[in-house]
Parts: structure tokens; C-alpha cells; sequence
């Protein structure tokens, strides 16, 4: 072996050397690296915006797979978690779900009927109802014959289940006019179901109120009934009392 070859071996020992060097220092870097972050973890993120106390299908979320130490504990890892919830507020695309960013949807008691109603945007409170909201359902009826105009508080906190999304129909009573109305779901007993029924068919207009959190669960009776005449009747009484 010339000088030439035995440089040229001694250069590719050196070589092999290096490089035996350099994967040794890489592989422990990267062990290092593992060691820190842990291992990979499922977490589960939006891919749209979900609004508030709507339900989150699991195709709105993607799985991505992050360092276990980056996740925090509460992080949502498995779809399967997702089977009757709702969003607890409005949740941006991105967002990594967490326990506490989602809610039980309400459901039905023993004993109770589930009923829908839509109800007009502009006079039932839209916006501001939710599943598990508390409402008093009014219901205006026209006068007939001797039987003068009437409203009334059909049911007294009636609890909503689900609201749908806002929607576009034509009103027949207004020559077609296009309204805007949103369906809501209701858990109420048999009769309470009935008298909404009823109210969804006869009634002028159907009405919903927001009842304020730790209010009675029943409204007074001598409350639930108002006429225009009796009530110009009693407030004039009261004004002819009150002269001198």
C-alpha cells in the first residue's frame, strides 16, 4: 500500500469516526429533547367556530398529537367525550378543547314532553334564550264575539331545551311577509305542552320572557290574566278614588 492509499484509509477511518460522533451526539440530543417534553398526546381542536351552548359534532375537530407535558390536564383527548355536550360559550376555531369549555346538554325528566315552537326574533327575546333557560310563555288572543282581547301567561317557567337557528318564513297573516323566527325546543308537563299547542294554533301572537335566576317557579294568578278593559276600569276606579 502506497503513502497515498494509506493517507486515503486514514481519512475515511477519521471520517466514519466523525460521523459515528456526531449520530452518537444527535441521538442523545434528541433523547434529551423526549425526555423533556414526554411523549406525544392526542388533544383535540376546533376546526370552525361553535356558538355558545350549541352541540360540538366531532367532525368540527381535528386531533393533533403534542408533547404531553404541553397539554394541560383538563384537555379534551378522545371525541368520545363529546356525546350529549354543548358548548359552554362561543369557542374560535383553534381552540383546544378543555373540560370545562363544554356542558351537558339538557334533556328530558320522567314525566315530561318535549315540544317546539317558533317563535318571532323580534318578540321573543332572541339572543338571549338558552338550553336550560327559564321563560313565562305569553299568548294574545283577539277578542270574539263578547269575549274581549285577552293576553296571558299560558305557562309559568317553562324550561327550554335546545333553541335552533335563526330562520326565514313567510307570514300568511301579513300577505306573505317574510319574518324571522327561531325554533325552541320546551320540557313540559302534558297539559302545559297542550296549552302551548293550543296557543301555537289560536293565538294572535306568541311571546316569550326571560325569568330572572331565584325568581318563584310560579307566577301569581291574579298576574297570569290582562284585559285592556278591565284594566282602564280598575285604574280609573283609582284615579276617582284618589281625588279629593
Amino acid at each position: 500500500m502506497n503513502p497515498r492509499q494509506r493517507r486515503g484509509l486514514v481519512l475515511v477511518i477519521l471520517a466514519c469516526v466523525g460521523a459515528l460522533l456526531v449520530f452518537t451526539l444527535v441521538s442523545r440530543v434528541i433523547t434529551d429533547v423526549k425526555r423533556q417534553v414526554g411523549p406525544l398526546v392526542p388533544a383535540l381542536v376546533l376546526t370552525r367556530d361553535i356558538p355558545a351552548y350549541t352541540p360540538i359534532d366531532p367532525s368540527t375537530v381535528q386531533i393533533r398529537y403534542l408533547p404531553q407535558r404541553w397539554i394541560s390536564t383538563t384537555a379534551l383527548q378522545d371525541t368520545t367525550a363529546l356525546a350529549g355536550k354543548v358548548a359552554a360559550a362561543n369557542l374560535a376555531a383553534g381552540s383546544y378543547l378543555q373540560h370545562d369549555m363544554i356542558a351537558e346538554r339538557p334533556q328530558l325528566q320522567p314525566g315530561e314532553r318535549e315540544i317546539a315552537i317558533l317563535v318571532n326574533a323580534e318578540t321573543g327575546v332572541a339572543g338571549k334564550i338558552r338550553p336550560d333557560s327559564r321563560v313565562d310563555i305569553f299568548a294574545t288572543f283577539g277578542a270574539s264575539g263578547t269575549t274581549p282581547a285577552v293576553s296571558r301567561i299560558i305557562v309559568s317557567g317553562a324550561r327550554t331545551i335546545d333553541v335552533g337557528h335563526l330562520a326565514t318564513v313567510n307570514d300568511a297573516a301579513k300577505d306573505g311577509t317574510a319574518t324571522q323566527v327561531v325554533p325552541i325546543t320546551f320540557a313540559l308537563s302534558p297539559l302545559d305542552a297542550q296549552r302551548v299547542a293550543y296557543a301555537e294554533s289560536f293565538a294572535v301572537k306568541v311571546r316569550l320572557a326571560v325569568v330572572a335566576p331565584d325568581s318563584p317557579p310560579d307566577t301569581n294568578p291574579r298576574d297570569r290574566t290582562y284585559e285592556l278593559e278591565a284594566d282602564l276600569a280598575a285604574t280609573g276606579s283609582e284615579n276617582a278614588g284618589a281625588r279629593p
